[in-house]
């Protein structure tokens, strides 16, 4: 979007019309505004200053300039109309705004083929950069200057312009308004004037193009000392090295004397065209430090023949009336030019080329009325009337860089060719009562027809250059700037560029940076997030400031500055920087391992120490001790228990398909196995006891060797059957455990039938309980050895430990599922064979003396 910005306002239809048109703006590129307006009559509260330039003509054009930066100090309470002081510290460049639009207005005046015959005004105000101020001084320009709210005594708008007008000065409305110098003054003034639509999307669009903002602070001219100093602060904290300045070059002069104060001198400055080409702040010492580097784009310069002379020719002499000049002077030279008063509104006309030749126009040089003057304490000394402006090198005089004044010299020419367009009829020479419907007088200009000639300006300006719309722009055409340090010490204006509608032509290589030197500064909060991490925003801060969170295992992020992390598909994880999935590795319990190794090492123990007891038996096998309840059982236990602590090294390993049927079938024989013996030895133990009794030795034939034979293989087959249906429809199975979130996929035995597994466990629990429950029925039978006793005791380890196993078992995840069996195996049978077989060999071995029949039977 250009930022010779052109904005129309209109009142709707059934009221008069308002427009509004601005050129060039200082903060959304609104920064010198020619204005269309008539409005509905209105109270004016409050009489703001008068102070101002006052010319009448057929046609008055307004203007509204922030002419000084130190506003006065306003009460605002609340409960009385505020009473404006006037303004303080004249600036240089306003003024010669002011005169651009003199100088313009007295070219068209003395034009013989522009407006010929029509003579142009100007009603000019100083708005102080306050929007108050701005906005009562609009209304007084498109209202008329009449405090009186009859009807009877105000302008006849539905006629057009001028008729009806009070003769006296500031009574005629204007119909154009060249202003509205920043853009919170015209958008007040538009909402003000008319329903106006700016559209706001800088913010919006900075973000569109990877940009953020850190921060926003808001400068106020009334409080422009501790605003500036509250932002430099800002400045100061902020990780933002960059900082894009909109605002009027006192306000930014304020604000680099504050930053300079705090020593804070290594930011890189962007500049609005409002103060990128400031000598102000290039020739300031102090502001210099800080402002080193800036980069700004500014409007482009053109020379405007003879304006030079026309400031340099100036003196108060020959405008005594000209409140601003007067300022000026006294600034400039130290002294108080004399004033002669004259007549109000004493005649005088642009189109005469001297005072005397024409009186058919008045001029009206309006003063500050003495009510509203203010004291002054001191008087400067009177000036000699020598002083001249001949050698005088300031800003008001300097001609060199004409940019913005030069866009107020072109909203002037735009506005005098709409209003030739307007008041310019084909057939001039017919009769007025022919052309009256179509041909507009200066006495009767309408505001919508104006604007529609306005739209359509296309002239050539007296430097030869071609101006025209587009839509509600003007071509663009600016220069980029940059300031860069002098060996000699002070900033110099260096042009790096320039902008031609929508092409940029730009020297990279001549840019200085505030670094001082050619490389591209660097403002970020917060560094791009690298691959293997997100963003996640910072509460409460600008959506450029960020924390680089990793992401979460089986996630990753491939790119830079990611928002989110994706998942890896199930058969793959995410490697150690999170940047790609790779396979994830199968994972079972293997002999490497240092589990597998120390489960290894129990299992070949326990076996080691089963095959020691079993050669301790062998050879004491003709010993009380070991013949004592059936030997024969006591050799098949010792068997069944080395079945058991050899069957676990088959879960240790590469599950594979007969290693995993395998496995639990072993399982199941071996331990059905050793309880069945247990119970039977049990039996016997109780038969022994119960033959004793009167009528009861029949008993123990039951259970003889053979009886016992039959009963540890009857109850050992049944398992044997349970566990080949099983095996036989529904077998365990090698399978991949991708449930379990990991680098590593467990390769186990999935159990395709929990239900052949469980009457594995169960039956070997009901052997186990049926035995237990027997042996405890059995422990206080008289003996010297009863093994009732160690079987009770062994069968409850057993059973704490099985009982034990199912939650470990259903809680572990991976591996470890296998883990948990082969300990709960492990440990139970080594609860099996020391509860009993421990003692047996401690008589065998270390008490011989007791292993006799007589010490066995002693009661």
């Amino acid at each position: 979007m250009s930022w010779f910005s052109l904005l129309f306002t209109l009142w709707p239809s059934l009221a008069p019309s308002m427009l509004l048109v601005g050129l060039v703006g200082r903060q959304l590129g609104l920064r010198v505004g020619l204005q269309v307006v008539q409005t509905m009559t209105c109270s004016r509260w409050g009489t703001p200053s008068a102070q101002g330039l006052f010319q009448d003509g057929d046609v008055v054009i307004g203007g509204l300039f922030s002419l000084h930066y130190q506003p006065p100090a306003t009460a605002h309470d609340f409960t009385q109309l505020p009473h404006y002081k006037p303004c303080t510290g004249l600036e240089n460049l306003p003024l010669q705004y002011i005169y651009a639009m003199l100088f313009a207005l007295e070219e068209i005046n003395h034009s013989s083929t522009l407006l010929p015959n029509v003579q142009l005004g100007y009603h000019i105000h100083d708005s102080c950069a306050l929007p108050p101020w701005a906005m009562q001084a609009a209304l007084s320009l498109v209202g008329g200057d009449s405090t009186s709210c009859n009807s009877e005594a105000l302008p006849d708008y539905s006629a057009g312009y001028g008729e009806g007008a009070g003769e006296s000065r500031g009574d005629r409305p204007v119909p154009l308004i060249i202003g509205g110098s920043s853009s919170i003054t015209a958008m007040i003034l538009c909402r003000v004037l008319g329903p106006l639509s700016v559209p706001l999307v800088f913010q919006e669009e900075t973000q569109g193009k990877g940009l953020c903002l850190a921060f926003v602070e808001t400068l106020q001219r009334e409080n422009i000392v501790s605003d500036a100093r509250r932002a430099a602060l800002t400045i100061q904290a902020s990780t933002a090295r960059v900082i894009l300045i909109f605002t009027w070059y006192t306000d930014v002069r304020e604000l680099f004397l504050q930053l300079a104060n705090i020593n804070v001198t290594d930011r890189q400055f962007l500049a609005s065209e409002a103060w990128s080409t400031s000598g102000n702040l290039l020739q300031n010492p102090v502001t210099s430090k800080v402002a080193k580097g800036v980069l700004g784009v500014a409007i482009r310069s053109s020379p405007i023949p003879g304006f030079e002379n026309y400031l340099r020719s100036c003196h108060t002499s020959r405008r005594p009336h000209d409140e601003f000049l007067k300022e000026f002077w006294e600034k400039e030279f130290g002294c108080s030019p004399a004033a002669t008063p004259l007549p109000s509104y004493a005649s005088s006309s642009l189109k005469s080329v001297t005072l005397a030749e024409s009186s058919s126009h008045l001029l009206n040089i309006s003063t500050t009325p003495p009510a509203s003057r203010p004291v002054q304490k001191a008087s400067p000394p009177p000036c000699s009337g020598t002083e001249s402006l001949e050698g005088v090198q300031n800003l008001f005089t300097d001609t060199s860089q004409l940019r913005v004044t030069y866009n107020i010299y072109l909203a002037v020419y735009a506005a005098a060719h709409a209003l030739h367009s307007l008041l310019t009829c084909p057939d001039r020479d017919s009769p007025s009562g022919n052309n009256s419907s179509t041909c507009s007088s200066p006495k009767n200009i309408k505001p919508i027809e104006l604007l529609q000639h306005l739209s359509n300006v296309s002239f050539t300006t007296p430097q030869g250059e071609m101006f025209h719309f587009q839509g509600a722009d003007i071509p663009a055409k600016y220069d980029l700037v940059n300031w860069q340090k002098t060996p000699e010490g002070p900033l110099k204006l260096v042009l790096i560029g320039h902008i031609d509608g929508f092409d940029l032509h730009l020297n990279e290589s001549a840019i200085q940076w505030s670094t001082g030197s050619n490389q591209v500064p660097v403002s970020v909060c917060s560094k791009s997030c690298p691959p293997g991490t997100r963003k996640v925003n910072r509460k409460g801060e600008p959506l450029c400031c960020f924390d680089c969170i990793p992401c979460a295992d089986g996630e990753i992020s491939n790119k830079t500055g990611s928002l989110h992390c994706e998942r890896c598909p199930s058969e793959f994880w995410s490697n150690v920087e999170q940047t790609a999935c790779v396979p994830r590795q199968l994972d079972f319990l293997s002999f490497n391992e240092t589990l597998g190794i120390t489960l290894t090492t129990a299992a070949v123990s326990g076996a080691m120490m089963t095959t020691a007891v079993f050669v301790v038996f062998i050879c004491y096998r003709q010993t009380p001790m070991v013949r004592a309840n059936n030997s024969e059982l006591s050799f098949l236990l010792l068997l069944s228990l080395k079945l058991c602590f050899l069957c676990s090294l088959v879960f240790i390993g590469r599950p594979s398909v007969w290693s995993c049927r395998f496995q639990q079938a072993a399982f199941g024989i071996s331990f059905v196995l050793c309880v069945s013996c247990l119970q039977v030895k049990t039996i016997v133990v109780l038969a022994a006891f119960r033959s004793a009794r009167p009528g009861a030795g029949a008993l123990i034939r039951w259970f003889g060797p053979g009886q016992q034979r039959g009963s540890v293989g009857l109850l050992t087959c049944i398992q044997v059957i349970i566990c080949a249906i099983w095996l036989s429809l529904s077998p365990p199975v090698p399978r991949r455990d991708l449930g379990f979130q990991g680098s590593k996929v467990t390769l186990e035995c999935a159990m395709a039938s929990v239900v052949g597994f469980s009457l594995v466990l169960g039956y070997i629990g009901l052997l186990a309980c049926s035995c237990l429950l027997l042996a405890f029925l059995a422990r206080k039978l008289p003996d010297n050895f009863n093994e009732a006793k160690l079987i009770t005791f062994s069968m409850l380890i057993f059973c704490a430990v099985w009982v034990a196993f199912v939650p470990a078992y259903v809680s572990s995840p991976g591996k470890y599922v296998v883990a948990v069996e082969i300990f709960a195996i492990l440990a139970s049978s080594y609860g099996l064979l020391l509860c009993i077989f421990a003692p047996k060999c401690f008589i065998i071995l270390l008490r011989p003396e007791k292993n006799t029949k007589k010490h066995l039977m002693a009661r």
